[in-house]
């Protein structure tokens, strides 16, 4: 007798031939204030007129099912920071543990009951008061109380909605969380709000203050008088050009700060588009911008550092290579770098020659201090 494949396969299944016995699955039962669950999702929307990829944030509180959700192009440490602190004080509170999936986010090593949490996102907890718990590889179902809405929130909220912007989009989001929040659920036979009374007693209230969540980075103002972060570009004073700033991206604006009292502030551009945005104070009335004929700010430190190369500044201005902003830093380099009379001679000599070449300046002057720093043996 021959039988095809699919009723050969068909027969295994029926007598558990290959197959693992199925177990029942159980239920999680949560008390109030226990547990917040947090995990992300990808999907695809309209946002602006263009099909975008976007992050789902999504956070549930596990007794009363009271839904928090909001909408990032990505998902990085200062995104999931920033999201989990808007939950909190949508929520009011805390609870005493945040269950996560294995993510790299959050993850610095292990998983399930041995993972251990990035110190970043540790100092985070700690400071709202819980502790980052994992569940184990493959127990999806352990996190099932924040999987469940992601379906819901695709089917329900992003069906039939158009959107400007993030602004918009994120706006969006909390007002149906708010409706959906107080309206009946037939699998709790209850209002999320009504449990949330219960629980809110339960939370662990959030500090006095709640610092706001930035990420630092460090720039260089170019010569265009711009900062450039996320492919975008932001203006700053032109005094700055060339200076060391220090940036701090929030979530809705951003902070150049030179010094300890010059900071200018920008509305941040989420996305990464590559654009520029200039304040119009930052840059000056027309007509009143450098002139070809005024001494360049290197020229300046120059003259003042060194006044006796006024004539070897004159001579390369007029004789020197095109890039004549290029050699000017690189002479300034080498006037604070090397000292001061093996300098000079090297300059006097390169004077006397009409040599303006500034790589080979500086082999010159490095043969000159060669035996101030370098002994070489005389016989080889």
């Amino acid at each position: 007798m021959k039988l095809s494949y699919p009723a050969l396969t068909a027969y295994c299944r029926r007598q558990g031939i290959g197959q693992k016995a199925k177990a029942p699955a159980g239920q999680y039962h949560f008390e109030p204030g226990q547990e917040l669950q947090h995990d992300t999702s990808p999907y695809q929307i309209e946002l602006g007129g263009r099909l975008r990829s976007v992050q789902i944030a999504s956070a549930v509180l596990c007794y009363s099912r009271l839904l928090f959700c909001q909408f990032y192009p990505t998902f990085q440490r200062f995104d999931c920071k920033v999201f989990l602190t808007e939950a909190l004080r949508y929520f009011g509170g805390a609870c005493k543990t945040v269950m996560i999936d294995n993510t790299s986010v959050v993850v610095l090593r292990g998983t399930g009951a041995g993972m251990v949490p990035v110190p970043e996102m540790a100092a985070f907890a700690e400071r709202y008061g819980f502790d980052f718990i994992a569940h184990e590889v493959g127990d999806a179902n352990r996190s099932g109380r924040v999987e469940r809405p992601f379906t819901f929130i695709q089917d329900n909220f992003l069906v039939k909605r158009t959107f400007i912007d993030w602004n918009d989009l994120n706006r969006q989001a909390r007002a149906w969380c708010d409706r959906v929040n107080a309206s009946y659920k037939k699998h709790l036979r209850a209002i999320p709000r009504d449990l949330f009374v219960t629980e809110r007693p339960c939370l662990k209230p959030l500090p006095v203050w709640v610092p706001e969540v930035y990420r630092l980075h460090h720039r260089i103002v170019d010569v265009e008088g711009y900062v450039a972060l996320n492919t975008n570009r932001y203006s700053a004073p032109v005094d700055w050009i060339g200076r060391s700033v220090e940036v701090r991206e929030y979530q809705d604006r951003l902070e150049i700060q030179c010094g300890l009292r010059q900071c200018v502030r920008h509305e941040r551009v989420i996305d990464a588009l590559g654009k520029r945005i200039t304040l119009p104070e930052h840059r000056p009335a027309r007509g009143s911008g450098r002139k070809r004929t005024d001494p360049r700010p290197e020229e300046k430190v120059l003259e003042q550092l060194v006044p006796e190369l006024a004539g070897y500044l004159a001579a390369l201005k007029q004789h020197g290579r095109r890039n004549l902003t290029l050699a000017l830093r690189q002479l300034l380099r080498m006037a604070r770098e090397y000292p001061r009379e093996p300098f000079l001679a090297a300059v006097a000599e390169a004077s006397h020659y009409g040599l303006y070449d500034m790589e080979r300046l500086e082999r010159m002057i490095l043969r000159r201090i060669a035996s101030d720093y370098f002994h070489l043996d005389p016989e080889n």
